[in-house]
């Protein structure tokens, strides 16, 4: 990751009008990723990270991973989270029905991941985070009155040791701390969607 961005640096410089850089890290290593997030903003100048969704089948809400969020918060650099293969415990026979890649795994993980960091407290924690998610927001803004709806219903059950009230409900968090791109999602509707559910400086 560290010799990524190295090249990464020399390409910015070569083209200073046409690249601005994300920073690459490794979150097996929490502590290093944060270390590693101040360097490649305070020397590299780069603007932001990106992570191709799951470690492992681990996800960024979970305890381990805090350093990273918390070096996001504090840098102010917006959290990309990047599609990849869903993990061995979900993608099932998405295999076998041809569905496990960009037709539709990668979105279905990639929209969880991006649902365990708005309903598990983590942008109480660091109100300033802003997380990026691209392809039209994995079809986020499009369910999210019956995310909201039911995850409420799933924090009155006390069915789930993780889901504990929150400050604000979905729809605040989608309209502050979420940016949205519509890459790959080359549809009038669907970015239109996006702009009224979350606002036009959100996409």
């Amino acid at each position: 990751a560290r010799s990524a961005n190295d090249q990464l640096k020399a390409a910015c410089e070569t083209y200073p009008t046409r690249f601005h850089g994300m920073i690459a890290i490794a979150p097996q290593d929490p502590e290093w990723s944060a270390q590693e997030l101040r360097r490649g903003k305070e020397e590299l100048g780069f603007h932001g990270v990106q992570i191709n969704s799951h470690t492992h089948g681990r996800y960024l809400d979970e305890e381990q991973f805090d350093p990273i969020l918390r070096a996001c918060a504090d840098l102010d650099l917006p959290l990309y989270i990047h599609p990849q293969t869903p993990p061995d415990g979900m993608i099932g026979t998405m295999v076998e029905a041809g569905l496990d890649g960009a037709v539709f795994g990668f979105g279905v993980e990639t929209a969880f991941h991006g649902l365990r960091m708005l309903t598990t407290g983590v942008f109480d924690r660091y109100p300033s985070l802003q997380m990026m998610l691209g392809h039209g927001c994995e079809a986020i803004p499009f369910w999210i009155y019956r995310h909201n709806y039911m995850h409420q219903a799933g924090v009155r059950s006390n069915r789930y040791a993780r889901l504990q009230p929150l400050q604000h409900d979905l729809f605040h968090y989608l309209r502050n701390n979420v940016l949205a791109t519509n890459s790959g999602m080359a549809y009038e509707p669907a970015v239109k969607l996006l702009i009224e559910v979350m606002g036009e400086d959100r996409v």
